[in-house]
């Protein structure tokens, strides 16, 4: 079998995600060159080792660089304390206006805040840049790949984290307001206010755009070994409880030879484990990519990887 339905006019978005190893980072890249050749695509890494680099033998970094010898593929690796910097800099009126009027802090105290990072927030802003490509509307396809399961899942959930902090803040100016009216018998929205409400709709466009089975689909890659297929069936799972079904697992590294002893034992020993995939996740339609003799690095081995994933 092969992947499919990756073509469909409204899907934008692909996200890739897996154990460490298994082998995410050549099948997001490869997804993201078949996609290519018919549609502007994006591909985007969010994982903080960032591969992608290293994978097609081109420096990409946190910019939007053209992936070289190919026509519709830019790439760019996200760099979440630039995120967060940048994010800081283009808000720092309201975050300083919002500490003002809702503690007791003083100039200095707000300063020295302002500089701190914040827990969890690498995952907001890697998945903030990215709803925001998605709302430029400059690609047709946006591809992701992920870190490894915990932080996949940390990614998915960042809409609910960002949106308990919005909720304090949002106490916090309720504070502000209501002794504001009660002095002064009014209260005038500002700045702030249109800040955080900017912030709840991009929640609300996350996570309409990830239970969105037509726009949104989230593919798992996994390996023939039994820590892989136990981490993977808990990925699916955490990813149901968030409204996110995925349709179809990418099998990678299959041992298809028998040339040689080892190729023989590995093959036998991997039969147990192919079939215990196709039950666990029998309600995925499994790609099985067969392994490589060479490392999966620069483009023509990743354009072997791509026939494996859409055949010809």
């Amino acid at each position: 079998m092969k992947l499919t339905g990756l073509g469909n006019k409204d899907l934008k978005l692909i996200i890739f995600g897996g154990k460490g190893g298994v082998g995410k980072t050549s099948c997001s890249i490869a997804t993201a060159l078949a996609l290519s050749e018919t549609h502007k695509t994006l591909l985007i890494s969010t994982d903080p080792a960032h591969s992608v680099s290293d994978c097609i033998e081109q420096k990409i970094g946190f910019q939007v660089t053209k992936v070289e010898g190919t026509n519709n593929l830019s790439a760019i690796e996200v760099v979440a304390d630039e995120a967060l910097a940048a994010f800081k800099k283009e808000h720092a009126k309201e975050l300083k206006k919002l500490l003002e009027t809702s503690s007791n802090f003083d100039n200095e105290d707000i300063d020295n805040m302002l500089t701190l990072s914040i827990p969890g927030i690498d995952e907001i802003m890697s998945f903030k840049t990215i709803i925001d490509f998605i709302e430029e509307g400059q690609y047709d396809k946006y591809v992701v790949d992920t870190a490894p399961t915990g932080h996949a899942l940390r990614l998915i959930s960042s809409p609910k984290l960002l949106d308990a902090w919005i909720k304090v803040a949002a106490k916090m100016r309720w504070k502000y307001r209501y002794m504001i009216t009660s002095f002064s018998g009014s209260y005038k929205v500002d700045d702030v206010d249109a800040f955080l409400l900017n912030l709840k709709k991009t929640v609300k466009r996350i996570e309409n755009i990830l239970r969105d089975d037509k726009k949104c689909e989230f593919i798992p890659v996994c390996i023939p070994e039994s820590m892989a297929i136990l981490e993977t069936g808990r990925l699916l799972s955490d990813l149901k409880k968030t409204d996110i079904i995925a349709r179809q697992i990418i099998i990678n590294n299959v041992m298809v030879s028998e040339d040689c002893d080892f190729c023989k034992r590995k093959k036998a020993n991997q039969l147990k484990y192919l079939l215990q995939i196709k039950d666990t996740f029998q309600e995925l339609k499994s790609i099985e990519i067969p392994a490589f003799a060479d490392e999966i690095k620069g483009m023509e081995s990743l354009q072997q990887m791509k026939m494996q994933l859409f055949g010809n």
